[in-house]
């Protein structure tokens, strides 16, 4: 979770931030994660929360044992890409900017973060007044129980100027001795427990 500068992770704070703003926030988080992706810079700031968010979460996670296509990102906000709509509304008064109007759509997030991890799977984006565990966790399962995905990136992913959350899940689904098995702990209780 990535909410008033603090990225959370299996309930420990793995980092912190006393940033003012949302934007240098961001670049602080990026930097203490020590990678070198020269695009983060020109993202957007709902792509960089979810780039950020999704970095963390795959922390540890070996990708390698899935195909690309077996891969997937559902994710789902209130307002869209609003934010960066508003930006590029601003721009169009002098000249409207190529690079801002790339993000005026909220499933570029999604573009950004299979990019970075080459996944090539089922990919969706849902625009909700709230958050809904009950789709996500819906419309996840039927994608890993009817075999079209084996592993997939899920949550909630807002950004309204200074005001931001993610709260990314990865749900993988295993096979046990030919059988499988469901995913116990991706429910809807769960999914509301840990957002709120």
């Amino acid at each position: 979770m990535i909410q008033q500068q603090k990225i959370v992770k299996g309930g420990s704070v793995v980092y912190e931030s006393a940033e003012p703003t949302l934007l240098a926030f961001l670049a602080a988080a990026y930097q203490q994660l020590g990678e070198k992706y020269p695009k983060f810079y020109k993202m957007d700031n709902l792509s960089k929360l979810g780039w950020l968010g999704t970095e963390y979460l795959l922390k540890g996670f070996n990708k390698t044992k899935y195909q690309a296509e077996d891969m997937g990102v559902v994710l789902s906000n209130a307002n869209s890409s609003l934010d960066a709509d508003l930006k590029y509304l601003e721009s169009v008064k002098e000249m409207a900017s190529p690079a801002l109007f790339v993000y005026t759509l909220p499933n570029i997030v999604i573009g950004e973060i299979s990019i970075r991890h080459n996944f090539k799977g089922e990919n969706a984006f849902f625009i909700t007044e709230k958050f809904d565990a009950g789709l996500l966790q819906q419309y996840v399962s039927n994608l890993l129980n009817d075999d079209i995905l084996q592993a997939c990136i899920c949550g909630w992913i807002e950004v309204f100027k200074e005001d931001y959350k993610a709260v990314l899940f990865l749900v993988e689904k295993q096979k046990i001795i030919g059988e499988s098995q469901s995913f116990t702990l991706f429910t809807i209780d769960n999914l509301n427990n840990i957002y709120l």
